[in-house]
């Protein structure tokens, strides 16, 4: 199994989530929910760590976190090596707590930030471990709710700070969702890796992706280095479908759904498409494609002149 693709630098914002070994619950107790919480205070207190959201869940857990230092994995290591150390003495076991590594998304924090909060606060009701996010005793919503100040380690108010540093906005935003399905922020995380705009992906691969040489095995970055933009798309569909503009404005839309790493709003505005009839014609395209095997020529023809595996 590949390794995932580490973005570490200071100020940087990450969703953090770890599930158990074999799906199995990581927390059995309020006594383990409090220790794995005070593992979070000691990582604020000694590296900086600034948890802006987090959820406990049974066999997994959430947390928005933001990196000040830039030390991620030293973050992780003091939170998932101290609570397994912990709960491994308590009940006279050994090995591994966690499945595998931790999986971290760097995200652009103003832009994601309120959703992901969301997000995680609604994770029990999705659950069904509670009717109403506030009923949850193991997350960081009461404490954006309530008039009460949080812990020092936990910093509620970056994201308030959206919301005037109103409790009640915040509350509203969050209650939109309950009993409604709805898509995760997680959806549109590019290469499992990134969650942000075209140009936040863009200044993140500049910045610190070019001339990584220890990684370069990893597909994530080879995914993160390769993406090509919608102009480019286009033009090359359209040196491939010469003779049907119709075809080719089709075929560029779902080329550039499935592999410009833009948001769907994003290429919702490019042509002029709500995002549901974007994601229909997308599908419509995919499913022709399946079926045409002339078609599916073109498309190969197409990824190659973009040099796109």
């Amino acid at each position: 199994m590949a390794r995932p693709l580490r973005i570490t630098y200071p100020g940087a914002f990450y969703h953090v989530t770890s599930r158990g070994n074999e799906q199995r619950d990581v927390f059995k107790s309020k006594r383990d929910r409090e220790k794995f919480l005070s593992y979070l205070e000691s990582a604020n207190v000694r590296y900086g760590a600034v948890v802006h959201a987090y959820c406990l869940m049974s066999n997994h857990y959430h947390f928005l976190l933001e990196t000040p230092q830039g030390n991620l994995s030293q973050i992780m290591r003091h939170i998932n090596g101290a609570y397994t150390t912990y709960f491994n003495i308590k009940r006279k076991r050994a090995g591994h707590l966690f499945q595998g590594r931790y999986k971290a998304i760097l995200v652009e924090a103003d832009a994601y930030a309120e959703e992901l909060s969301r997000y995680i606060h609604l994770n029990p009701v999705r659950a069904a471990m509670s009717a109403r996010p506030e009923e949850y005793p193991w997350s960081s919503y009461r404490h954006y709710i309530s008039t009460t100040a949080p812990s020092a380690w936990l910093n509620t108010g970056f994201i308030l700070g959206y919301f005037d540093n109103n409790g009640d906005n915040y509350r509203l935003f969050v209650e939109e969702l309950i009993d409604k399905a709805y898509e995760s922020p997680l959806k549109d995380t590019v290469a499992s890796t990134v969650l942000g705009s075209s140009a936040f992906i863009e200044e993140i691969t500049t910045t610190h992706l070019n001339g990584r040489r220890d990684e370069e095995g990893i597909p994530a970055l080879r995914q993160m280095k390769s993406k090509p933009s919608p102009d480019e798309i286009m033009q090359s569909t359209k040196n491939i479908i010469d003779s049907d503009d119709k075809l080719a404005r089709q075929l560029g839309m779902y080329l550039c759904h499935q592999h410009s790493g833009l948001k769907l709003k994003e290429i919702g505005e490019i042509f002029g498409m709500r995002e549901s009839a974007l994601c229909e014609a997308s599908r419509r395209m995919r499913d022709k494609i399946t079926l045409d095997t002339a078609l599916q020529k073109q498309v190969k023809a197409i990824k190659d002149s973009l040099k796109y595996e």
